[in-house]
C-alpha cells in the first residue's frame, strides 16, 4: 500500500489561480490530486447557492459557468477536473496518478471513466435532482434522480468485484480513478443512502482512501 505523500507543498510554475469550492465533488477531486501531489496555488472560492459561477465577470474569464477552474498568468484558462489534473502531473509527475506507460495510461483512463460515468454520475445525478436544496443550480426531475438513485446498488457492485484481491482500482498504487470513487462514495452521505456491509473489499478500499489527509472532508 502507498502511503501518503510527505512532500512540502509547491507553488506550479507560473502563478496561477483556481476557483474553486471545496465542498463540491468536482472541485474536491481536484483538491485531493493537489493535495496528493503537494502542490498548492492561490485560489478563490465561489458560492455556488449564490450564483458567483454564473455571474458575468466569471463567465466572461471562463467561458463556462462551473468550477474547478484554472486560470493561468498568460489568460488561458483550464476548466474540467481531469484536465487540470492532466497539467498538474505533466508538470508534478510524482507521485503518478495517471500512469506511466501507455497501457497503463489507457488502463487508468478507462477505470476513471468507469467510475465517472457509472457510480459517480449516478450519485451525482441523484444528488442535484432530489435534494430541493439544488432547485437553485439545476431543473429538477425528481423522477430522473431516483431512477438514478436505483442504480447505485449494481454499480457499487461491480466496484467491489474490481476490488476483490487488490488494494486500488485501477493501478498498484493510487490513481486519479481512487480520487473519483472516494468523492463518489462520500457523497452517499449526502443522499443517505448506506454502503452495504456486504462490500468487504470496497469498505476496506474506503478505510485506506479515508485515512489519507487528502480526503479529509
Amino acid at each position: 500500500m502507498t502511503d501518503a505523500p510527505t512532500a512540502t507543498a509547491t507553488a506550479l510554475p507560473e502563478p496561477a489561480r483556481l476557483y474553486d469550492q471545496p465542498r463540491a465533488p468536482n472541485p474536491r477531486r481536484v483538491n485531493i490530486f493537489l493535495a496528493e501531489k503537494g502542490v498548492d496555488f492561490p485560489r478563490e472560492t465561489l458560492d455556488l447557492m449564490q450564483g458567483e459561477h454564473r455571474a458575468q465577470g466569471y463567465t466572461r474569464l471562463t467561458g463556462i459557468a462551473q468550477v474547478p477552474a484554472l486560470a493561468l498568468a498568460d489568460g488561458r484558462v483550464l476548466t474540467e477536473t481531469v484536465a487540470i489534473c492532466r497539467y498538474v502531473e505533466a508538470l508534478h509527475p510524482e507521485p503518478n496518478m495517471l500512469g506511466r506507460d501507455p497501457l497503463e495510461i489507457a488502463e487508468i483512463e478507462m477505470w476513471q471513466r468507469r467510475v465517472e460515468f457509472g457510480l459517480y454520475q449516478a450519485v451525482a445525478t441523484c444528488f442535484r435532482h432530489t435534494n430541493r436544496h439544488l432547485a437553485v443550480l439545476e431543473n429538477q426531475v425528481a423522477e430522473w434522480g431516483e431512477i438514478n438513485r436505483g442504480r447505485i446498488a449494481e454499480r457499487l457492485a461491480a466496484l467491489d468485484a474490481r476490488l476483490q484481491g487488490r488494494d486500488w482500482i485501477a493501478a498498484d498504487r493510487l490513481t486519479i480513478a481512487d480520487i473519483t470513487g472516494i468523492v463518489a462514495v462520500d457523497f452517499l452521505r449526502i443522499i443517505k443512502y448506506p454502503l452495504p456491509e456486504e462490500l468487504g473489499a470496497l469498505g476496506a478500499w474506503l478505510a485506506r482512501m479515508r485515512a489519507r489527509p487528502s480526503t479529509a472532508f
